[in-house]
């Protein structure tokens, strides 16, 4: 899943303070590329799954289609305020569609799709504190196993 991370070792998270961080953040940064290179950034909610992270893409929008062009994406989750409390993860890989586009909502059943049964349980729970997806009809899922992961706390500075 990740290579080396080679600069930064003592600032750089452990897999579970990874992923404890990754489960408590609620908006990452994703940049994707179009095929004319311009470059877009955009803020997204998420759901880290321990392997996998889960966007839930409006599927009208530039992201969605510079992604359909080159799926290679890069994400960033990071947070706080001052320099020495800044931590943060940034992943990268290529994006892929899981799942109908838009995924149905409403009067609509959703067509089962296992692979989304935890990112839509976790994300439901995470966003809406609910138990089931509520599916608007304009997202679509997105997954990102990411092939680098890079790490940092600057917490872990002091002293």
């Amino acid at each position: 899943m990740t290579g080396t991370q080679r600069r930064g070792r003592r600032i750089m998270m452990t897999p579970h303070e990874r992923d404890t961080f990754l489960a408590e953040q609620r908006t990452c940064r994703v940049a994707t590329v179009g095929a004319d290179g311009t470059p877009h950034a955009g803020a997204l909610w998420f759901v880290w799954d321990g392997t996998a992270l889960w966007l839930y893409s409006v599927t009208r929008s530039k992201r969605w289609a510079q992604l359909r062009e080159n799926p290679r994406i890069a994400v960033v989750v990071d947070d706080g305020h001052d320099y020495g409390e800044l931590r943060g993860v940034e992943l990268t890989g290529s994006a892929a569609v899981v799942g109908e586009v838009p995924r149905a909502g409403g009067a609509h059943p959703e067509p089962e799709v296992p692979e989304l049964e935890a990112p839509e349980r976790l994300f439901a729970a995470k966003y809406f504190g609910l138990d089931r997806m509520p599916h608007d009809g304009r997202h679509a899922w997105l997954r990102l196993v990411p092939e680098s992961v890079v790490s940092w706390d600057f917490r872990k500075m002091s002293g």
